[in-house]
């Protein structure tokens, strides 16, 4: 009787820790993914977005007085590459897609 007992408590203890690794595995990947993308580009970074036949352009322009490194992110779609922008200058990205939508700007 002892041992079906510490070998109920083994059981228990193993199902506790596989349950905890699968409640923290969602949590870490979300983590990674916040951290490929950075936050907001900020406002000197001007976007104007408008729709094409085939998906949407943005015209993005550097008023930061540096270089910033930035990309788009499309909600429903894939995102642009990380652009490097010196100060003052400008870049159009073309997304090409049925579902995607213009998401918003951030740094990278």
């Amino acid at each position: 009787m002892n041992m079906l007992r510490h070998t109920g408590l083994a059981v228990a203890a193993v199902a506790a820790a596989i349950g905890g690794f699968i409640n923290v595995a969602p949590a870490a990947q979300a983590a990674g993914d916040s951290a490929a993308a950075g936050g907001t580009a900020p406002a000197c970074i001007h976007r104007m977005v408008d729709g094409t036949p085939d998906g949407f352009s943005v015209y993005l322009s550097n008023y930061c007085g540096k270089t910033m490194r930035v990309k788009v992110i499309v909600d429903s779609g894939g995102d642009s590459p990380c652009f490097t922008m010196s100060a003052g200058s400008d870049r159009l990205w073309y997304y090409t897609g049925v579902f995607g939508q213009y998401g918003r700007t951030v740094t990278c």
